[in-house]
Order: structure tokens, then sequence, then C-alpha cells
């Protein structure tokens, strides 16, 4: 018995049937089903986080097709093992038996390993099935790719995890003959952020640190197994993007409690606290802006004491800024200015500056009308006069329109009295 594989591996379903959770591809009519029934097989990414099913699937696939498995992983694998492989396969072809590829982390092979691997998938001599953590839209070549369906597989549910549990207690051949009188399956399902395999090995884990006949796994008994809870964090992979998305959205549509979640899920999974506060500078400026321009020295305040104080003392410091800037009233007007500005300096890349406004630091440049009718503004009332400061194409353009909100409203107030009857302001 000491022998034995962990309590993840003894539970792998060896039929489709035992798979738990991902019944949007494997359920009655669904598209892995379909091809399992029918035997036509097809390349194929399947994308998810860890502990999602993707090795078992691509295992079970294989099996109950009649197809041979050939395993690889990317990490230690590269374009000898590719052809090896592939070799395998037209070598099969004579016995009328096709090849299952499977590669776990395809998104760690670089552009020479994927391209190895084309010409096969592409007159079907191999059927490829790549598993991966990462957006397949920016790990895998295009190429590739589009010769390959792409599926996601999602975090087993809490009542697909409950009964795995139950399962183990019930199904494997250790557990079953153990006395478990209780297990705390809430707190453990939370503690393993989703994962099937790390719930299983923990909870085995817990079953060999009590050595009562009577086994209670309660709370505190997790709590050690864990010392902390599972996150699911890469701070190279998609979650990091998705929560940093998450994050700014919520500031961005004023949600407080929103934003202080993500940035909380952010720093537990080792976030580095800088690349948060940088984000929270650019927000401040392009979704804030001059609704609150107070928020833009806030925010780069809240770098310099970020990257001065560090952690644990700056996730208070991020927390105070993060729910400000979430309250602030919004405006992306200055965003739009340079966006719209940007746009007409390509389009009209060498307008000349107006002769007016050029400097006439020579007797020549003032015989060429260098600075010839510039008004200075500080000789007029209230230190402004109207007069043309754009290239002549683009005369009275209006690229800044301050909106409703915040100190905008007297911003564009004051605007549309000093440009009254020459710009138009929405």
């Amino acid at each position: 018995m000491e022998n034995l594989p962990p309590l993840s591996e003894r539970l792998r379903p060896k039929k489709l049937s035992e798979v738990v959770g991902q019944s949007h591809l494997i359920g009655e009519g669904k598209p892995i089903k379909r091809m399992v029934q029918t035997g036509n097989l097809f390349s194929m990414v399947l994308w998810g986080p860890p502990g999602t099913g993707k090795t078992t699937l691509a295992k079970l696939i294989a099996s109950e097709t009649g197809s041979e498995l050939y395993q690889l992983n990317a990490i230690s694998s590269g374009v000898k093992e590719i052809r090896d492989a592939i070799k395998t396969a037209r070598e099969n072809r004579f016995f009328n038996k096709k090849l299952v590829l499977f590669i776990d982390e395809i998104h760690r092979f670089n552009k020479a390993q994927q391209d190895a691997l084309l010409e096969a998938v592409e007159k079907g001599e191999i059927i490829l099935i790549g598993a991966t953590t990462e957006n397949p839209s920016f790990c895998i070549n295009s190429p590739l790719l589009s010769r390959m369906r792409v599926y996601q597989l999602y975090p087993l549910s809490e009542d697909e995890l409950n009964g795995l549990i139950d399962r183990a207690l019930t199904k494997d051949i250790i557990l079953k003959n153990k006395k478990i009188k209780y297990v705390d399956k809430e707190t453990i399902i939370r503690f393993s952020g989703g994962d099937a395999r790390v719930l299983l090995n923990a909870l085995e884990t817990a079953v060999n640190l009590i050595k009562s006949d009577n086994i209670v796994i309660d709370k505190k008994t997790i709590e050690t197994v864990f010392q902390k809870p599972h996150l699911i964090y890469d701070k190279n992979g998609d979650l990091h993007y998705d929560l940093i998305s998450a994050f700014i959205k919520s500031i961005r549509g004023s949600d407080p409690d929103a934003a202080v979640y993500y940035l909380a899920r952010m720093l537990e999974g080792g976030e580095d606290p800088v690349f948060i506060a940088r984000r929270l500078v650019i927000l401040a400026s392009e979704d804030i802006g001059n609704a609150e321009p107070y928020a833009l020295t806030l925010a780069t305040s809240c770098l310099t004491a970020v990257q001065n104080i560090g952690m644990p003392e700056a996730r208070i410091i991020l927390s105070q800024v993060s729910t400000y800037l979430a309250s602030c009233p919004k405006s992306n007007a200055t965003y739009i200015a340079i966006q719209k500005a940007s746009e007409d300096v390509k389009r009209y890349p060498d307008l000349p500056v107006p002769l007016s406004l050029r400097n006439p630091s020579t007797r020549l440049t003032e015989e060429l009308g260098y600075g010839k009718g510039y008004k200075y503004s500080h000789d007029y009332p209230n230190n402004f006069v109207q007069q043309n400061f754009l290239p002549e194409i683009l005369k009275n353009k209006v690229y800044y329109n301050p909106t409703e909100n915040g100190r905008e409203v007297k911003i564009k107030e004051r605007l549309k009295k000093l440009w009254k009857g020459i710009k138009k302001y929405l």
C-alpha cells in the first residue's frame, strides 16, 4: 500500500462518464463527447486553470478511441521529441492506429518548436492535444492555432468538489477503509481554490496527519495542511491580467468595494505592489483627469510611498488610494483629447506653426514675419484675448471637451465664456 500513487492519481477517471465537471464539453451531445463517440478525432487546445481535468481528458480521448497516447511536457521536451512522436505516428498509420500527441504546458513551446508540429497536424498524421493555463491567442502561433479547436475548461463548482470528496471517501482503496467521521468540506473546498488535484491531495494529507482511529478533519486540521488558502495566481499568466483588468474597471466604474476586493486578490497572490501603484497613476489621469485633478497627485504620492514602505504596510496605502479614486468623479476628456490630437498629427504630419507664434530670435526671422500679430495675453483684461493658436487647417478645432463631472463643470463654463463664438464645446 505504501507505494500507491497519490489520491488524485488513484481517483483519476478511467472513463469519460466518470469525469467530474466540464459538462459543456463532455455532456451528451457536446463536442468532445460526440468526437469520442464517432471516432472522428481532431486537434484541440484544452485551456483552463490547474486541476480542471486537461490531462485526464487527453488520456481518456486516446483510450476510448483506441488511439496511442504519446505524452510530452513542453518544459522538458524539444524539437527532437516532437519529431520522434511524428515518426511514431507515421509508423502507426501502417497499422491503421491513430496517435494522440498530448503536450502539457504547450504555451511554453517557442515558435520553432510549435512550427515543428504544423505539417503533421495539417496532414492529420497526429491528433495534437495541447494543455495550457494561458490564453492560446497569446501563446500559440496563429498558423498552428488555426488548425486546432480551442476548448475552455472551468474550475469545478462547489457541488462538483463536494461530490469529489464523497467519491474519495467511499471509493478510494485507502480512504474507504478508514473511519472518517467528519470533513469540513466548506473549508477544504475554499482553501483548494477550485483545483481538484490540490483538494484531493490535501484531503489525503489531512487524513495522514491524524493518528486517531476516528478521523475528524476540521478547520484547524485543514489550516495546518494548507498554511494559507491555495490561490491560483501567476504574475505572468492570464489571471494576472484578468485581475488587474477587473481592478481598473471597478475603479473606473466607481465601485470602491469591488476595487478593494480585486486589490486584495492580487496582493494575496503575490502581485508586485509597485505594479499596482503605477497602474493607479495611469488611471488617475486617464479615467479621472480634470474632474478631480488631485487624484493624480494622490496616486503619484501612493507610488512613492509604496516604493519606500513596501509590504505588508503598502497594502493600506493602496487600499486608501484605490477607494478614493473609485469614489472620485470620472472623466476621460483629456485622454480623448490627446487621442484626437495624435490622429490629426498623423493625418497632417508637417503643418506649419502659425507665424504669429514663432519666435523672432534673429533679424531675418523678424523680417520674415515671425511673431507678427501675436497678442500677449497678460496685456488684456482677465489675462486673455481671442486669437488662433492652431495651424490654419485646424483653426478653432476642439480636442478637449470637458465633461459635466466634478471640477470640469467649472472648466467647461470658463472655456465656453473665453471662446464664445469661436469654439464649439459639446
